[in-house]
């Protein structure tokens, strides 16, 4: 059995990210995808299916990680994104099973709990692969985007942050950065002071075209509460999530 292909949609904070840093399965690009959010918040698995629901994608979500296999059609994915909190052997298992009936899915490792950036991830797994004459990247040490445009564009910059980390629900904010018409050329859109150095995240959309980056990276606190395997139980139990079709 090959490697399955996972993609992490999002670059850290290490000098500037290009857009040819970032590697995404593009075979459901052009048309809009079958989506499976495996994560552990009630709260911000609904969420991001209302979001990705809106946005036209056939999405579910479920924390039920024993049940996936038994509840959902995998072999029809598209998109399966992992939350932080799903535990190593879980998605490992989850991933080599998958894989092998469905070797065109995409696997997505979410950023955060913060339910528009898992859809924003989504959105980057299944856009065009490359932005046709440009780049697009984050500046760590200037907090910023850089673009490269090779003809005038509509962009969109997006940033999102973690206000709370308590689980089982997880609390954050969001701000769009930017949004117009840039001409052909170099652009530089500074983040905001409001978009702290810690938890946080930004988008940049031109045209189809999208990217999510690390501005800062998740607090140990954090991700210390990650479950080392499927039987440690060191997080608090959480209400069941288990969508289907538009039941929602």
């Amino acid at each position: 059995m090959g490697l399955p292909n996972t993609c992490y949609v999002g670059n850290t904070n290490i000098a500037i990210a290009r857009q040819g840093d970032l590697t995404v399965n593009t075979s459901s690009k052009n048309k809009l995808a079958r989506v499976l959010v495996v994560g552990r918040s009630p709260g911000v698995l609904l969420a991001a299916v209302d979001i990705l629901r809106a946005k036209g994608y056939s999405a579910d979500a479920t924390n039920q990680f024993d049940r996936v296999l038994d509840d959902y059609d995998v072999a029809d994915l598209d998109v399966l994104v992992f939350g932080g909190m799903v535990p190593p052997d879980t998605k490992q298992r989850l991933r080599e099973y998958i894989s092998e009936r469905n070797p065109h899915v995409a696997f997505v490792q979410g950023l955060a709990g913060i339910a528009g950036l898992i859809a924003a991830q989504v959105q980057a797994a299944t856009s065009a692969e490359a932005l046709d004459g440009g780049e697009v990247g984050y500046d760590a040490a200037q907090r910023s985007m850089q673009l490269s445009l090779a003809d005038s564009a509509h962009v969109t910059v997006e940033a999102w942050w973690g206000t709370s980390f308590v689980p089982p629900e997880p609390k954050s904010a969001s701000m769009l950065v930017f949004e117009g018409r840039l001409d052909a050329g170099s652009h530089t859109i500074p983040l905001p002071d409001e978009v702290p150095s810690a938890a946080s995240f930004a988008g940049v959309t031109v045209g189809s075209f999208i990217r999510v980056f690390t501005v800062g990276s998740m607090p140990d606190a954090v991700t210390r509460l990650v479950p080392t395997s499927a039987a440690d139980q060191r997080l608090p139990q959480v209400g069941k999530v288990t969508t289907s079709g538009d039941d929602r």
